[in-house]
């Protein structure tokens, strides 16, 4: 379980280092840059980006902080794709 001061943690990192949150049901969802996510007390809203443009979005997922299992860091290869 992961908490909203671990999450914060990285979206605030300065500078900022795109990550990847692992899921308890094995989804993961890449954050590359921290508007792509939207905090709760309990949970979290992650969004999906169309274009490089972090204000424009497509689709999104809410998901409890409970069943984040992890979070690790995306390397600067995976983060290109």
């Amino acid at each position: 379980m992961m908490t909203t001061q671990d999450i914060k943690r990285y979206l605030r990192a300065e500078p900022f280092r795109p990550f990847r949150l692992h899921m308890a049901s094995g989804r993961t969802f890449d954050i590359r840059h921290p508007e792509m996510v939207h905090m709760g007390k309990a949970d979290l809203v992650v969004f999906s980006l169309v274009a490089d443009d972090p204000a424009v979005h497509d689709d999104w997922d809410s998901d409890s902080l409970l069943l984040i299992d992890s979070i690790s860091q995306l390397d600067a290869a995976a983060s290109s794709t």
